[in-house]
């Protein structure tokens, strides 16, 4: 299995990044780290700090997509830069999963137009854990990849949860909720009360039902599913509210499962090979978190059960139209 790691991407790259892949190559010997990156920085880099590099390969690369970059303009115009060679790579094959804390956009662009959509889906997006009182990770989807959505993409969504939380997390049979302002059925938005008849009547998934904002941290879903809009909101006020409650000095075990330094980054769903995406301020720690995802969803064949997933689907609307 080889990994490859954007060294250039991060508010501290390439530094974290180095050391992350240092740690992640101690604690996975048997998986092969591949950096993208400017060879003389990362290797200057990981001297003035006292890094070994041995066992993991450098990809020289010229260019970096920097934050603030447009993606789509980005992607076209470096194409000797670590993102686009990183799915380069993926995509013929000669990596089997690629991760990056740089642009998101990029990232996400990257995914599509390089390495590509499964089969059958037409708004790959981004996922993240919600922690449980069960100890058993939930998830939420879409968190930011798409901002509108028609309930098509919200099905497409739930059918990718689902897969994720067998493939990942183990959850057998995984119950799948839709994020709603009430739980009766007629409740919500033109969106969420159409997605409700779509998910209510795809015969593949475990829907419950609607979930209200509340009920996020319970037990009662393990994919819940909503727009990116909403979603991307929801991440970002439990991120919040998780900082200001560690500002004050609150410590509690179930607090510390909102630190997103404890999850890595997210998986991006629906395209072909295994692409993870981490926040701008990862350190470390959460490269090596990183990897281990990129790890997990190699080994558990998530992508093939998501091509198998879609077949279904696919199968299923050729049958309607005909």
């Amino acid at each position: 299995m080889i990994i490859g790691v954007d060294a250039m991407g991060g508010d501290f790259a390439p530094l974290e990044a180095i050391k992350g892949a240092f740690l992640a190559k101690q604690a996975f010997s048997n998986v092969n780290l591949k950096l993208f990156g400017d060879s003389e920085i990362i290797q200057a880099t990981a001297f003035n700090e006292g890094i070994s590099l041995e066992g993991i390969e450098i990809e020289h690369c010229s260019e970096m997509i920097e934050m603030g970059e447009h993606p789509v303009k980005a992607i076209a115009s470096k194409r000797d830069s670590s993102i686009f060679k990183g799915f380069q790579f993926l995509a013929s094959k000669q990596i089997d999963a690629f991760l990056s804390a740089g642009n998101t956009g990029a990232m996400l662009v990257g995914s599509i137009q390089i390495l590509k959509a499964v089969d059958g889906v037409e708004r790959p997006c981004l996922i993240t854990n919600v922690p449980k009182p069960s100890h058993q990770n939930g998830v939420i989807l879409d968190v930011g990849a798409n901002a509108d959505n028609k309930p098509e993409h919200l099905l497409q969504f739930a059918i990718l949860g689902s897969v994720y939380a067998k493939s990942i997390l183990k959850i057998p049979n995984p119950r799948v909720g839709l994020l709603n302002i009430g739980e009766e059925e007629e409740k919500g938005s033109i969106l969420t009360k159409s997605a409700h008849q779509l998910l209510k009547n795809y015969e593949h998934l475990n829907f419950i039902g609607n979930i209200e904002g509340r009920q996020v941290f319970d037990d009662t879903s393990d994919v819940l599913v909503c727009d990116g809009f909403t979603g991307n909101v929801v991440v970002k006020v439990i991120e919040g509210f998780y900082y200001h409650l560690a500002k004050r000095g609150i410590k509690d075990d179930f607090l510390d499962q909102l630190n997103f330094k404890n999850h890595g980054g997210g998986l991006v769903l629906g395209v072909k090979a295994p692409v993870v995406v981490g926040h701008g301020i990862s350190k470390a720690s959460t490269f090596q978190k990183m990897v281990e995802l990129c790890i997990h969803s190699v080994e558990s064949n998530y992508c093939s059960h998501v091509e198998e997933a879609f077949s279904k689907l696919v199968n299923l609307q050729n049958n309607l139209v005909s």
